[in-house]
């Protein structure tokens, strides 16, 4: 394989694994709230979709954290 080819694998790779993560921390969360989130947003809440958004954005701010390391 070529280089240029090598690193494109490696990105898309690394960005699976992320978004793997993301999502995983997002089910996590969900599973561990009293609450029911979904729910409340298709309900029209839109402060449990503020919330909801809260938490993707602090897990993808962990997991790229942890990745660039």
């Amino acid at each position: 394989m070529t280089r240029p080819l090598l690193q494109l694998l490696f990105t898309v790779g690394w960005t699976v694994v992320g978004v793997l993560l993301i999502y995983a921390g997002t089910v996590l969360f969900d599973r561990l709230a009293p609450i029911d989130y979904r729910a409340e947003i298709r309900q029209g809440n839109v402060a449990a979709g503020l919330v909801l958004a809260a938490v993707i954005l602090a897990v993808a701010a962990v997991v790229v954290t942890v990745l660039a390391t």
